[in-house]
């Protein structure tokens, strides 16, 4: 049994709190309920001002996310029960569309919550949807799953091609603006690459644009949606860079199809890498049907390839049994969502193959089972 396992038995207890409130959740009615959820939500409103207020609304923000994952690995076994994420913030909206949005993450390991990092810290204007301007600490989106809130995704985790591909701290310090214009969405935005901290981060490496365009052809097709977006970054090539990768230029394409019953989303990406790292490219296909209303079953491949030998590296939990990296990793995912109160309050669980190809056979190897249940609760 692996070491993380044996870490993750002796906080157990400390988790055991959290992992209750997330099945009291459990436990309330399901679908056709909706106005009883309401009522429990609401409760994140804390403040409601009057006509013509300067501040029109405070409300708490936040999300609890809790996993137990079991990798198999050749004679190799990994479990984990953990607290992935603990958020909690708060957005102010004052009058003129302007808000003020501040969030942080919190850790738990420790026996007692304990500030991790800054998220979200930002001023942000929105007088309609055409506009949406943000300065501050905010998202950076781009991939398929790197524009999904991980409140939102259908799977336990991005897949790997976000995790090679896209900027996985994901908040950093930059101003942006985006918005839909009709059919058309866009988002465009310029960040700091710099170090990272716990707060802000460090301006003292390079930056990096970030541009999408998307069209949705879905009156078109018939469907609720069908959107193409374009994603390209330009990241300037510097040894101090810690909120990105170590990739210069990057190209992603998504698709998103929805005709109510049943959706597929794709992303084809590749990326140049800098100081020594390789070039990549990979693939990712996910379709899903909804077998009920609060019932979901998803399934996703996903493949990332890199030119030079270990420039491609493991998933989340993978890396916990295989520390080296590969060249060639491929991935098939099958998994349930139940939901209670739609993306707010939901249980998912997946099954995954995985398997990485290594030509330097340095350590990198690996083919393995995984199986991951998560409960996820956003506010």
């Amino acid at each position: 049994m692996s070491t993380r396992s044996r870490r993750s038995r002796s906080r157990s207890s400390r988790l055991r709190a959290a992992a209750l409130l997330v099945c009291s959740l459990a436990a309330l009615p399901a679908a056709g309920h909706e106005s009883r959820y309401d009522k429990l939500w609401s409760l994140a409103e804390l403040y409601t001002g009057r006509s013509g207020s300067l501040v029109e609304s405070v409300r708490l923000a936040g999300r609890l996310q809790i996993d137990q994952a079991s990798l198999h690995h050749d004679a190799e076994e990994f479990s984990d029960f953990s607290l992935r994420r603990f958020r909690l913030g708060t957005e102010i909206f004052f009058r003129n569309d302007i808000v003020l949005s501040v969030e942080a993450d919190f850790d738990w390991d420790n026996g007692h919550p304990a500030y991790n990092e800054l998220t979200d810290a930002y001023v942000g204007w929105q007088p309609s949807k055409a506009v949406n301007l943000r300065a501050g600490k905010h998202s950076a989106p781009f991939t398929l799953d790197g524009m999904t809130s991980s409140t939102r995704l259908l799977t336990i985790d991005r897949s790997n091609l976000a995790n090679n591909i896209w900027f996985t701290d994901e908040y950093m310090p930059g101003i942006s603006v985006a918005g839909d214009i009709d059919k058309w969405t866009y988002h465009f935005g310029v960040y700091s690459s710099g170090d990272r901290n716990r707060g802000f981060g460090d301006s003292n490496g390079g930056e990096f644009w970030l541009g999408t365009a998307g069209y949705d052809f879905g009156d078109r097709l018939g469907t609720k949606q069908a959107l193409l977006r374009l994603n390209l970054v330009s990241n300037e090539p510097d040894p101090r860079n810690g909120f990105t990768q170590p990739l210069e230029k990057i190209a992603s394409l998504t698709f998103e199809l929805d005709t109510g019953r049943w959706g597929l989303g794709t992303d084809v990406s590749s990326a140049r890498g800098y100081l020594g790292h390789s070039d990549l490219s990979a693939f990712m296909v996910m379709p899903r049907f909804d077998l009920s209303d609060s019932v979901q079953l998803v399934a996703r491949y996903t493949r990332v390839r890199s030119d030079a030998s270990n420039g491609v590296r493991f998933a989340r939990y993978e890396s916990e049994i295989v520390e080296g990296r590969g060249d060639d990793y491929r991935e098939l995912y099958v998994g349930l969502n139940y939901y209670l109160n739609g993306h707010k309050l939901k249980i998912q669980s997946g099954a995954q193959y995985a398997d990485m190809d290594d030509r330097a056979r340095d350590g990198g190897a690996y083919a393995g089972w995984a199986w991951t249940m998560g409960f996820r609760v956003s506010w």
